[in-house]
């Protein structure tokens, strides 16, 4: 159960590594007024909530990936183990949204519910949260132990063998 729980926290902080690209792409393309970390994180700290607070953006990305790591255990307690499939893996993802953007954050005073927001928005948290939930089952799926040797998680997939030609199997000593 620990296992399941910290590949799970690991996998959860990867993908939310992955979700943060997708972020500073919407943000680039003005999609976002603010990342939501930053923008709920203003919110929650004492003070006003539209002036900069000391320390926020580094709060933020510790909250976020404590976020993205708890989502991520959970699922990893869910799947006790197990391969997830990619699909399942994103619909996740999508339920994660479904959960911070129709409920938490809206509570927060942060967004309004989806319904009621920017389409371009959620749009892009929605996407972003797909491509989470795919990583978070890619990543598990990596970090399982019970592998069978030569088992593939993707087609693409190759043994550490076959993927490097720097690697060989080692050899015997004479």
């Amino acid at each position: 159960m620990t296992r399941n729980l910290v590949n799970g926290a690991v996998g959860g902080a990867l993908a939310t590594a992955v979700y943060s690209a997708v972020l500073m792409a919407g943000d680039r393309a003005g999609l976002l007024d603010q990342p939501p970390p930053k923008k709920i994180m203003r919110i929650t700290l004492p003070g006003s909530r539209h002036r900069r607070k000391p320390g926020e953006g580094v709060l933020a990305t510790i909250a976020h990936f404590a976020y993205g790591s708890g989502a991520g255990a959970v699922l990893g307690l869910l799947f006790r183990g197990q391969r997830i499939p990619l699909p399942v893996g994103a619909a996740y993802g999508l339920a994660v949204w479904y959960a911070s953007f129709q409920h938490v954050a809206p509570r927060l005073g942060a967004y309004p519910p989806i319904s009621r927001d920017s389409p371009g928005r959620q749009a892009l948290l929605a996407l972003g949260h797909v491509v989470y939930g795919t990583s978070l089952a890619i990543s598990m799926n990596r970090l399982r132990t019970d592998r069978t040797p030569g088992a593939r998680i993707l087609p693409s997939e190759r043994s550490e063998y076959e993927q490097s030609k720097f690697l060989t199997p080692p050899q015997p000593v004479s």
